[in-house]
């Protein structure tokens, strides 16, 4: 201890009598000049003391010294740890350390030293921060940053292939040579793995196989210069063995043996055939393909990328009636497999497949789809435009009925027969559709003539061949307007045509006007249009204010067809500069086709007749009108004497002597042939009887039947015919107006209103026509 404190006054005595010696001088030279305290300096440099001594504590660490010369100073020191871990002695400045340091738990300790009066506690010079500083000491051991390191490195690797890296750290100070060097070293594992002295782990052979084992657990230990060692100098590495793509796959089985439907949809799913790879799925590329066989054409067979087993497709319909059993070989391999870690066994693994077909109803099949028929529009001839064929591919041979399902356009355009033939119900319009098509479904005809369950379906399309049936129509994008003294030459529009009917690349417009007698030319340009333009000039207003111009427009279809549309042209004022200013208000009138016109003529023609009619029927009934009032009265008066009394010998009611006699006596006036059916009473047979009376019945409902102008009047009829023997005869006047008898009935007017009637019917002059 004593060398020690030797040394360091040694170390120190050079500073100090320098500083003092400057000082000294600096105080010379102002004594004169300033009374100012002077400053000292403290005496001493960093302090250092070792860790973990063992010696008996307290242990000196160092010595304050200053250039005071008073005697009454005190040393103090303030700070880290001060007074407690450190402490001074207040007369000499010896520092002394009442615990054992641990460099490792803090290397250095920052404190402050005061010089105090002890009589005045007044502060003989500034304060001064000084370090103590703890030497460092090779006892500790080296630990892991971690217990457990993982790495990983693909299989086959090379020899001294880099794995991963361990680290462990020394406490202690490496700044000291030796005290904080780690060194690593594997104790277990060491067959497969190495490591270096930075902590790279390393692969020490190049047979590690993944398929063998694929995780390896190893073992580091770490130690310093010194070989210290401790619980946490070891640490565990776990090294995992990526996979690499070097096995081929291998079938499960020799051969496969599969069921299938002969309905079943291509595309559709046969059977899988499963191989083994031992790699990763990630490195599993299992390609199939057919080594014997001849259906390379019928079937397919596609890898899963998910289970890379083979799924068995067909790429055509299964026929049960052609074949019923396929068999053929099949291969799987694997073309993405590093050559350089190939191992023996074959790069190839075979398999027999065999695929059994079970016969199934099916459905009709058409022997064409689709169908595709030309007809030209609009032609009455065409009724049937083909027909359709679907056969039964079963062994019973089925008769086969035909229907339609869906229509585009929607109507009865197009129809389909039992027996599959191609109807058209009435001409088809191509600008109507230019195209038509239909669903034609084909059913079986069962034992007991229901149809099957089952059905196919073909589509039937009809293109329809333009025919040129429609006119030419004028398009033009504006009204025309004409200045007033627009110059000759001046382009007034263009115009152009549009046309229903489908137009050739070769199809052209002609435009011409139906008079040359205008103020209006039309000049071609050959691009299927024309130019409107002013002939001579100078329109007047005051004459014309607008001009109607018909013009022609002709296609060069077979036939050709042509149409007149008008162009209505208004005549407006304008300025200088040619602007219009002022234009009159006028109907847009639109060209009419042939066709239109012909229907307009169609319609008047049909309101005209129907007016007729209307006129004639309400004049008929205005003659009937006429005598409306009479043949009302006939009636009343008829009914009123709908009575014929007890008979012939019955003379209490009614007087017929007295009718008798004035029908003898008066005079006969001229036969009127009444317009009523005449009913002729039986020649000869004087005798009434039920033969008669039925005769008489079965004439009268003859006229009834036949006669449709008659009024069906009962009363009529009734009094028509009386019977025989009667002493008056018939009292009809009916049948007496068409009498040949010569007596004068005007004295039927003296009888009193109730006779009106039949003195008006009988009293009529001979010349007049009676018309019921």
């Amino acid at each position: 201890m004593k060398k020690l404190i030797l040394l360091f006054s040694l170390f120190l005595t050079p500073a100090f009598s320098y500083k003092e010696n400057q000082k000294t001088k600096q105080n010379f030279s102002s004594n004169n000049t300033s009374h100012k305290r002077l400053k000292r300096d403290w005496i001493w440099n960093r302090m250092h003391i070792r860790e973990e001594m063992d010696s008996p504590l307290p242990h000196h660490v160092g010595k304050l010294t200053s250039s005071v010369g008073n005697k009454n100073a005190t040393y103090i020191i303030e700070g880290e740890s001060a007074n407690t871990i450190f402490k001074v002695q207040g007369s000499d400045g010896d520092i002394y350390a009442f615990e054992r340091l641990d460099r490792e738990k803090k290397a250095e300790y920052e404190l402050t030293a005061h010089i105090i009066d002890r009589r005045n506690n007044q502060s003989l010079e500034p304060p001064s921060k000084f370090i103590i500083k703890v030497s460092d000491i090779n006892d500790n051991a080296p630990v892991f940053v971690q217990r457990v390191f993982n790495g990983s490195v693909p299989e086959m690797s090379q020899l001294g292939t880099s794995v991963t890296k361990v680290t462990a750290e020394d406490a202690d100070d490496p700044t000291i040579a030796g005290h904080a060097i780690v060194t690593y070293q594997i104790i277990k594992g060491n067959e497969y793995f190495i490591v270096d002295d930075s902590g790279v782990i390393s692969t020490a052979r190049a047979d590690l196989d993944r398929e063998k084992q694929s995780t390896y657990e190893i073992t580091v230990k770490a130690k310093d210069a010194l070989g210290l060692t401790g619980e946490s100098s070891t640490a565990t590495v776990i090294i995992t063995l990526t996979d690499i793509n070097d096995n081929f796959p291998v079938f499960k089985h020799p051969s496969f043996h599969f069921k299938v439907p002969e309905n079943i949809s291509v595309g559709g799913e046969v059977g899988r055939v499963k191989v083994e790879d031992i790699d990763e799925p990630q490195h599993r590329h299992t390609k199939y393909s057919f080594v014997r066989g001849d259906y390379r054409d019928t079937f397919e067979i596609v890898a899963n990328p998910f289970t890379n087993e083979g799924i068995i497709r067909p790429k055509k319909p299964l026929d049960f009636e052609k074949v019923a059993v396929y068999r053929f070989d099949i291969e799987a391999t694997d073309h993405t497999v590093n050559l350089h870690y190939y191992k023996p066994g074959g790069s190839k693994s075979f398999s027999t497949i065999t695929i059994e077909v079970t016969d199934v109803d099916e459905p009709p099949v058409f022997n064409k789809r689709p169908y595709e028929f030309k007809v030209r529009e609009n032609d009455p001839e065409i009724k049937i435009l083909g027909s359709v064929y679907a056969y039964d591919p079963d062994a019973a041979k089925r008769e086969i009925r035909f229907g339609r399902r869906r229509a585009s356009p929607n109507g009865d355009y197009i129809r389909v027969s039992d027996s599959g033939i191609i109807q058209l119900p009435k001409p088809l319009d191509r600008e109507f559709s230019s195209s038509y098509n239909i669903t034609v479904a084909a059913q079986e005809i069962l034992e007991d003539g229901r149809l099957s369950d089952r059905e196919s379906h073909a589509h039937v399309h009809v293109i329809v061949i333009d025919e040129n049936d429609n006119a030419p129509e004028l398009v033009y994008p504006e009204e025309p307007r004409v200045c007033e003294n627009a110059a000759p030459g001046k382009v007034i529009i263009r115009i152009s045509a549009t046309d229903k009917d489908e137009i050739s690349p070769r199809g052209f417009f002609r435009y011409s006007l139906t008079t040359e007698d205008s103020n209006f030319s039309l000049v071609e340009n050959y691009d299927n249009t024309a130019n409107i333009t002013v002939k001579y000039g100078q329109f007047n207003r005051e004459l014309a204010k607008i001009h109607y111009l018909p013009v022609i427009i002709s296609d060069n279809g077979d036939p050709e067809l042509s149409s007149t549309n008008t162009l209505v042209i208004s005549v407006c004022k304008c300025n200088e500069k040619g602007d219009f200013t002022f234009c009159e208000e006028r109907v847009k009138v639109v060209g009419v086709s042939i066709q239109a016109l012909v229907a307009i003529f169609i319609c008047i023609f049909t309101i005209i007749v129907i007016v007729l009619l209307i006129l004639l029927r309400k004049r008929h009934k205005k003659d009937l009108s006429s005598l409306g009032r009479n043949v009302a009265e006939i009636h009343e008066q008829l009914v009123t004497y709908d009575e014929e009394g007890g008979g012939e010998m019955d003379t209490t009611s009614y007087d017929v002597s007295v009718l008798n006699s004035v029908r003898k006596n008066g005079i006969k006036p001229e036969v009127v042939h009444s317009t009523y059916a005449q009913v002729q009473k039986p020649p000869g047979n004087t005798t009434s009887g039920a033969g008669e009376m039925e005769m008489m019945i079965e004439v009268k409902k003859d006229e009834a039947d036949n006669d449709r102008d008659l009024l069906p009047y009962d009363t009529l009829h009734i009094y028509g015919y009386e019977g025989a023997e009667s002493i008056a005869e018939s009292l009809s006047s009916l049948e007496s107006g068409s009498s040949d008898s010569d007596i004068d009935y005007d004295f039927l007017n003296d009888w009193g209103p109730r006779f009106k009637m039949l003195a008006e019917l009988y009293g009529s002059e001979p010349n007049e026509d009676f018309v019921y």
